[in-house]
């Protein structure tokens, strides 16, 4: 896993206008945990088909109409920037991530010969299970990959509410990455410390030409984002009416006073987010169905949760089973 302590001297507004439905291998430092892939020993470890019917929900497009499709959800205007999928489960919408994952690792591959993956914590992991299986297990330049983290608890790399752990053990494990391709947040370190740290080592990064920057903002421009939403609309560690979600300078900021328990988090800025290629969301569960209706729905209210300030420079997937999507 690469070292990060290096030895260095616009918000979204809301989507009801324009919305047409169209139905279509690490060691965290545990005692208990072996090694398992032999890419990694020895490596530091922080950086310091069934017939189905998809729906598809179309955003800024004025060409929707209803359709049904018996395989893949596709986008029904090209000139959609944002585009909702809805899957009749959620083993449904995890096979279409693994897909969209593989389609994209292979273009940037292809382009840029390295792939720059952002994921968070949270039910995210569990999705993205089939890019383990074959065939993606098989298919994909694991040696182009580059994974960091969106956000990450201050915890202990063993800790149960590490999202290095989690995806540890959801993911990481099973694929055969090069340790040093693996850009974890430090745990050895504060919070403002771990998030001063982390910025520096994506600097670093800009620098061997591993990460872009982006020509809008000037912030890294990472190729993909996998994220996650909370039951409140947050995404990262960026929370409903916190002041973190209007920062504009910061690459990575901490946070002492989450009102998620762990309360130390990091988490990348806004401008980080939003300058990425490509975000996807996956969303599952009638638990989230409210903030789905709020942020998709004819919801008028002015203030935008976080989930609703996501805009990428290039282009936001929303993948939901049906009982998010239930109240749309």
């Amino acid at each position: 896993m690469a070292e990060c302590a290096l030895d260095l001297a616009s918000s979204s507004s809301a989507l009801s206008a324009n919305l047409r439905i169209s139905p279509t291998q690490f060691s965290p430092l545990r005692r208990s945990l072996a090694l398992t892939s032999p890419s990694v020993a020895g490596k530091p470890l922080f950086c310091s088909h069934p017939h189905q019917r998809n729906s598809v929900l179309s955003t800024n497009s004025s060409r929707s109409q209803f359709r049904t499709k018996s395989s893949m959800a596709e986008t029904v205007s090209g000139e959609s920037k944002t585009e909702v999928k809805v899957y009749d489960s959620e083993e449904e919408l995890a096979v279409a991530l693994a897909k969209y994952t593989a389609d994209l690792s292979e273009k940037f591959c292809k382009e840029r010969d390295v792939f720059t993956v952002v994921v968070s914590g949270g039910s995210l992991i569990k999705s993205l299970r089939k890019l383990v299986e074959p065939p993606y297990i098989d298919s994909i330049d694991w040696s182009k990959w580059h994974v960091f983290w969106v956000d990450e608890r201050v915890v202990p790399k063993d800790h149960p509410d590490s999202n290095y752990l989690l995806a540890y053990d959801g993911f990481l494990s099973k694929i055969p990455i090069p340790a040093d391709n693996v850009h974890a947040i430090s745990d050895a370190l504060s919070a403002e410390a771990a998030a001063d740290d982390y910025e520096t080592c994506l600097r670093h990064l800009v620098k061997s030409k591993i990460l872009d920057i982006s020509e809008e903002s000037g912030f890294p421009k990472f190729d993909v984002m996998l994220l996650g939403m909370g039951p409140d609309g947050h995404v990262a560690s960026l929370f409903p009416g916190h002041p973190l979600v209007h920062e504009k300078e910061k690459w990575v900021t901490f946070i002492k006073d989450s009102p998620k328990p762990p309360p130390n988090r990091i988490t990348f800025t806004f401008p980080v987010i939003n300058s990425s290629a490509n975000i996807a969301l996956a969303i599952v569960g009638a638990g989230k169905a409210d903030i789905v209706h709020k942020s998709l729905g004819d919801d008028k209210s002015s203030d935008l949760l976080p989930v609703q300030m996501v805009s990428p420079e290039g282009e936001l997937v929303w993948f939901l089973d049906k009982d998010a999507a239930s109240k749309l």
